[in-house]
Formats: structure tokens, C-alpha cells, sequence
């Protein structure tokens, strides 16, 4: 047993007691030193949470809280003090914190109190660097530092305030001791004392942005391929955290059938039209990707009909599928990933690794595991993270040079499309896609078992009721399963584009439970297929739906936290 999880094991086989003893000492005691700096509202990693007191107490102000304590019966009993509070509980360890980092999130305020002397020196610059890049910009990382000896079995190792300076210089971060001299101990140990380190991530730095901007608006362009692609990693960084294969300090892995798909969802309106939208200055040559056996078998179904989850039985329109992602795939590995280059240089920012896939004999499901059989997509992680937090203002920069760019080509080829017609057709939303096959579902059940709104309780007994967006689609569009719920039409209207508080979505949990059972109990692989794909920290086998209500509680937070929207009690 390594030394980390037999001090694990010390903490959990003492849980009641230690817990005990942190409860004696309230938060603002313990922290005077940087309650200044607590924010006013966003997102909190609690590391070491133990009896959660500091949780409890970060989350009363109104932040949304991730609590992570390995120790298993100090967790227990954390949770059971924290009911009814917006605290997303998490097993999870440094030096890994492989669960947290699943959520794809980015914190405001990250808190390791009494935690750094249990970190061996030999992995506390790993673990610095992975803590910083959580961080927001502007966000903030308090350490305190505990001096003294382990008075039992728990391993603790010596620390010291320099050391942490000199990660904070080596990863860009802004260094503040919070005190002049170490502080005495609020249990009165005598031979322990105290220091509290600030640590201030001051911007962004990464070069990001100026990267995606120079793509979208200043690379040459023989086509449209090249914003296709990274608007098709936009809509999956935006919609689909739990997409990701494999994630490091540099880069991020998504299957390439998700990014051919979501390829194929953007060009369809474009092409398969009466009068297709040119994509290339030359009108004479044909698209890489539409091909007779592939693309063309396919333009009778619908751009919304091609989702994650959705199955295809019939043989032939199984293979099209196939044959159209795979042609997808290849152009994007041959054209804008081998094209999308550094300023200045020829190092490609995309890397694609294609793999050999065969036509499947019978149907197919578009499903983790299928995406996956195309090959890979690697994204540099800052680029990924941007596209995260900032989409709301890069998507329309991408629509808007994407319809210039048609226009320009139309010229050339006397079409005679308006600038209306090109943004209409880039329009993400499809309203009849959104609701009709849920409101179908409502009408199938409300004769045998009755169907409840899920934020009254009320019985929905005729033809006037909604079908509500959970998250508001306008501003995160998703029509997934899971986040479409039957409600009152009068409940649907006051709500609007707003997003529920995290104390309403609590208060509904049964509500939107039982409607899950209800309605997709025998559509469960499509609505967990959904589930994993769209929300934070649920594994891929995982089909419990409490699961999905608590990852759901998550993207509430991470919702709020990015796009700002306005709340609804």
C-alpha cells in the first residue's frame, strides 16, 4: 500500500472522528486570511473536502461546489450534512483527479486546505501543474500549508511557501502569501502552525483565441472545409463534455465518426437543396466527400434525423451512413487538418488518424463505440478550451465568414442567393425536430398511465400542455432525451429561455426521474447513448438514471457558469 492511500485508509477508518473535530472550527476562522477573496458567484473545487464543512459553507454563498474526498466514510458523512446544497460529491484523489477532470470544467476558486503535506515532493509539480489548469482565467487557487509533525499514521511530508512560488513563476501564476508569519493552529496544537499561499491565474495566455481567429478570418480558403471543421469541434466542445476519448496537459482525443457526423449535419442544408450552396471557388470540381454510394443514398433523410443514438436497421441506408462517414472522415484528414497550420509554420494544429472500417452487414447505431471505429481527432487543449467556455461568441464569427465566403463564390458562378438565404441555412435550430417525437410520446402514455409536468406535479391530461427544454435551447442547443421534459404550458411560458435554479431542479428531481422511466425505459441505449455524450462524469456503461440526474445538476452549474444565463425559481 502506497503511502497517499494508507493515509486514505487513516481518514476513513476515523472518519467520525475526525470529522468531529473539523466541525469544531467554523470555515471563517479557519480561512480569515482570504475570505476577501471568495467570488461572488461561479464555480468552487473543493480538494480534501473531509466532513465538508468548508463545501457547505462556500456553497451557502451561493457557489456551485465540486467536493472531492477520497476517503470513502468521510465522504459518507459529508454528504449526509450537505443535503439539499449545490455540491456535486466526487471519489476522487490527487495526484490523478481523474474524475474531476472528466467534467471539463473550469473553476473560479480552487481550495486545497490541509491537504499539500500529504503530497510526496516527487509529484507535487505535476500536481501544481495539473490544479492550474483548471483554473479560469482570473481564477483563483488557495493552499494552506500545514508545519509540524504527523502526530499518528498518516503520512505528512515538510513544506514550504518557496516551493510553491517557484511552481507559481514556472506556470504562470501570481504568488501571494497571505500573512507575514505563520498563523497558530485553531485546534490549539501547539507544535502546528499554518500558511496560506494565494495563487492568481491573471489571463488566459495561451494564444488561443488569436489562433482560432486567424483561422476563421485570415487563412486563405479554397473552400468552406476549413470552418466546417472547427465549427463541428465547437458544436461538440459546447454540447458533448463527455465526448472525449483521452485528454492530457496538451491535447484532447475525440472519436472521428462524432466529428464526421456533426460535418454531415452542417452540410446537408447546404447541399441537399433544390439549388446546392457552392463550397469551393471551383464550381467545376466536386466535394471530396459526396460521393454516389455514400452521400447521395442519403439525401431523402432528414439533417435531424442523423443524432447521436439514432439507429439505422434498414441495410442499404446502414451502409450509406457508413460509407458517407468514412468519405467525411478521409476529406478531413486530407484537407483542413493537413491545411490548418501554425501562423508562420507548416506544424498542422489538428492531428488524424484514420483507421480501416468494413461496410456493416446489418444496421448500425451511432453510438461511442461506432464513432470510434473511424479513427481519432486530436485537439490542442487550449484551442478545445476555448471553444468550451467562449462559443457563444465564436459561432457567429464562423457563421458569418462562412456565408461571406459562399457569397463569394456565388458571385463567380452567378447564383443568386441574399445573405439571408446563406445565414438561414447555417441556423443550427430545426423547431420541428425539437419536440415532435417527445410530444408523440406524451400522447402514447397519457391514455394508460397519465403523464405529470415535471416541475408542478400536475397531471398533463389533454392536448394543451409543452414540451419544455430543460436547459434552454437558444442558448444551448440540445435536444437529447433527457433534457426535454413534458410540462404545463403556463409553466413552460413563465420559465422561457431560463434556466432553472439548481434548488428547482433539486426540488424536481422525482418529477423528471419517473418521466425517464416512464417514457424511455425501452429506449435505453439511445437515452444513455445521449446522456454520456452531452453530460459530465457519466461513464459510457453506466445506465442509471439517478446517475444521469446528478451529472444533469452538473451541467446545470457549468451552463450557468458559461453562458450567464438568467434563473427561474
Amino acid at each position: 500500500m502506497s503511502a497517499i492511500d494508507s493515509t486514505i485508509s487513516f481518514y476513513s477508518d476515523r472518519a467520525v472522528e475526525l470529522s468531529n473535530q473539523y466541525e469544531r472550527v467554523d470555515f471563517e476562522s479557519v480561512h480569515k486570511d482570504w475570505l476577501q477573496f471568495i467570488p461572488s458567484e461561479g464555480m468552487v473545487l473543493d480538494v480534501g473536502a473531509g466532513s465538508g464543512r468548508d463545501a457547505r459553507y462556500l456553497a451557502s454563498k451561493g457557489l456551485a461546489v465540486v467536493a472531492v474526498e477520497p476517503a470513502d466514510e468521510l465522504l459518507t458523512l459529508a454528504k449526509q450534512k450537505a443535503a439539499g446544497l449545490n455540491i456535486h460529491w466526487l471519489s476522487d484523489s490527487l495526484p490523478e483527479l481523474r474524475e474531476v477532470f472528466k467534467l471539463q470544467t473550469k473553476f473560479d476558486l480552487i481550495l486545497l486546505s490541509a491537504v499539500w503535506m500529504h503530497i510526496p515532493a516527487s509529484e507535487r509539480q505535476r500536481v501544481f501543474r495539473k490544479l492550474s489548469t483548471l483554473l479560469k482565467p482570473n481564477g483563483k487557487m488557495v493552499i494552506s500549508l500545514r508545519h509540524g509533525l504527523s502526530p499518528d499514521e498518516r503520512v505528512m511530508y515538510p513544506v514550504s511557501s518557496s516551493e510553491l512560488a517557484k511552481f507559481a513563476s514556472q506556470y504562470g501564476l501570481r504568488f501571494d502569501p497571505l500573512s507575514s508569519e505563520k498563523r497558530t493552529d485553531q485546534l490549539g496544537r501547539h507544535d502546528v502552525s499554518w500558511e496560506t499561499i494565494l495563487l492568481t491565474l491573471p489571463d488566459d495566455g495561451t494564444g488561443a483565441f488569436p489562433l482560432i481567429r486567424n483561422i476563421v478570418v485570415n487563412d486563405a480558403k479554397s473552400s468552406t472545409y476549413k470552418l466546417a471543421l472547427l465549427r463541428a469541434l465547437l458544436r461538440i466542445a459546447e454540447g458533448h463534455p463527455g465526448a472525449l476519448i483521452h485528454q492530457n496537459d496538451n491535447t484532447v482525443e475525440l472519436p472521428l465518426g462524432l466529428v464526421a457526423l456533426y460535418w454531415l449535419k452542417l452540410y446537408k442544408p447546404l447541399i441537399d437543396r433544390d439549388e446546392p450552396m457552392q463550397q469551393s471557388s471551383n464550381a467545376g470540381k466536386g466535394l471530396g466527400f459526396i460521393k454516389p454510394m455514400g452521400w447521395r443514398q442519403l439525401t431523402h433523410i432528414a439533417n435531424n434525423d442523423f443524432y447521436i443514438g439514432a439507429c439505422y436497421l434498414d441495410t442499404n441506408i446502414a451502409q450509406a451512413v457508413h460509407q458517407t462517414l468514412k468519405n467525411i472522415s478521409e476529406t478531413i484528414r486530407d484537407m483542413p487538418a493537413k491545411h490548418i497550420t501554425l501562423p508562420g509554420s507548416t506544424q498542422t494544429v489538428f492531428e488524424v488518424e484514420t483507421q480501416r472500417t468494413s461496410a456493416p452487414k446489418q444496421g448500425v447505431v451511432l453510438d461511442s463505440e461506432y464513432f470510434r471505429s473511424f479513427g481519432t481527432m486530436s485537439v490542442p487543449k487550449q484551442i478545445w478550451d476555448s471553444l468550451v467556455r467562449y462559443s457563444v461568441w465564436i459561432e457567429p464569427a464562423l457563421v458569418n465568414e462562412w456565408a461571406s465566403l459562399m457569397a463569394v463564390y456565388a458571385l463567380k458562378s452567378q447564383q443568386t442567393f441574399t445573405k439571408t438565404d446563406y445565414l438561414n441555412a447555417l441556423n443550427w435550430e430545426d423547431p420541428q425536430r425539437c419536440t415532435t417525437r417527445v410530444r408523440n410520446r406524451v400522447h402514447q402514455l397519457q391514455t394508460d398511465l397519465g403523464v405529470n409536468c415535471c416541475w408542478s406535479g400536475h397531471s398533463l391530461r389533454n392536448e394543451r400542455f409543452a414540451i419544455d427544454h430543460a436547459f434552454p435551447f437558444a442558448r444551448w442547443p440540445n435536444n437529447d432525451l433527457w433534457n426535454l421534459l413534458p410540462a404545463k404550458t403556463t409553466i413552460n411560458s413563465q420559465k422561457s429561455d431560463r434556466l432553472p435554479t439548481s434548488e428547482k431542479l433539486l426540488q424536481s428531481k422525482s418529477l423528471i426521474v419517473n418521466w425517464w422511466q416512464q417514457a424511455w425505459s425501452e429506449n435505453k441505449n439511445e437515452f444513455f447513448t445521449q446522456a454520456a455524450f452531452a453530460l459530465p462524469g457519466i461513464q459510457k456503461s453506466q445506465q442509471n438514471f439517478d446517475d444521469v440526474f446528478e451529472a444533469m445538476k452538473l451541467q446545470r452549474n457549468r451552463i450557468k457558469d458559461l453562458q450567464q444565463l438568467s434563473d427561474w425559481q
